[in-house]
């Protein structure tokens, strides 16, 4: 490698590691601000005297005798029951994952394997059912929610939830069944295979990462999800999300911002393992393209 090279790919290296770093300390900087903070008060963490105090925690210290506290925590999961909040938002993802990559799975398969127009006109429908804005379908539920009595109640979250993700979820699949060549069904129904046990036992395991990056976004949505939890869950059945915005109180009621904080580190925490966890799968899913007949 002449020298010239060597300095321009040198100068190439150096500026895309700034860039990462650049970028980590955006992405990753505001967390480890939070992370910190929510072991200090509040007269630390939003002091307006000096930011300094946030880090050495002067105010932390004169209250509870040491530099750090977990008050934060206690008073958002015991003293707040923010735990029964976490409970909820579990029950409502786990559901909404399910049903949704059920419903996917089977769709997206029966719509890639499809020979009909009708398939093309289904998955435009869901697109642009897609493209509606939350607040408009949550709208249209609302009245035979209120007249059936069903309103406030996690299963009427999650069917919404549900009818929401499915057009992405249905989008997603049908994309990897397509990239899966025909011939392995038609390989296993000359085998003996039903249809289902075809689908079930050749199909799926072959295109799982794209399952598994599926329901990890399907995942978030739930798991994230504030306009539609906040309007339709009562207030003992409130989700994690729309529970933090209550820390902060209103103009009537005064909040408890470290609460919310602290609150803030809990709900992030299980997601940073959850796609350590999957790593794998997820880039497996997002090069599953790669795969041709």
């Amino acid at each position: 490698m002449s020298t010239m090279a060597k300095g321009k790919y040198g100068l190439f290296g150096w500026f895309a590691t700034s860039m990462v770093v650049f970028w980590l300390l955006i992405a990753i900087g505001p967390f480890v601000w939070t992370l910190w903070g929510s072991f200090k008060v509040q007269g630390d963490f939003f002091s307006k005297a000096d930011w300094r105090n946030a880090i050495y925690g002067v105010m932390t210290t004169i209250e509870t005798g040491e530099p750090f506290t977990g008050n934060g925590y206690w008073g958002a999961w015991v003293q707040e029951e923010f735990w029964r909040n976490a409970l909820n938002t579990a029950i409502v993802v786990v559901f909404t994952v399910i049903i949704s990559l059920t419903l996917g799975t089977l769709g997206g398969y029966a719509l890639a394997r499809s020979g009909y127009r009708y398939a093309f006109i289904i998955l435009i429908a869901a697109l642009i059912f897609r493209a509606m804005p939350h607040i408009t379908l949550v709208s249209g539920y609302l009245l035979p929610f209120f007249e059936w009595n069903l309103w406030g109640r996690l299963s009427t979250t999650i069917i919404v939830l549900v009818a929401i993700n499915q057009p992405f979820t249905l989008w997603m699949l049908h994309s990897f069944f397509l990239n899966i060549p025909q011939e392995l069904d038609e390989s296993a129904l000359v085998d003996g295979c039903t249809r289902f046990q075809a689908f079930w036992h050749v199909i799926v395991p072959v295109m799982w990462p794209g399952v598994i990056t599926t329901g990890l976004f399907s995942f978030l949505l739930a798991y994230n999800d504030f306009a539609v939890t906040s309007m339709l869950l009562s207030s003992e059945n409130q989700t994690m999300v729309p529970r933090i915005a209550s820390f902060l109180g209103t103009v009537r009621e005064q909040g408890n911002v470290m609460f919310a904080v602290s609150a803030v580190v809990s709900a992030i925490v299980p997601l940073f393992f959850l796609v350590l966890f999957f790593q794998r799968q997820i880039v497996s899913g997002l090069t599953a393209g790669a795969v041709k007949g």
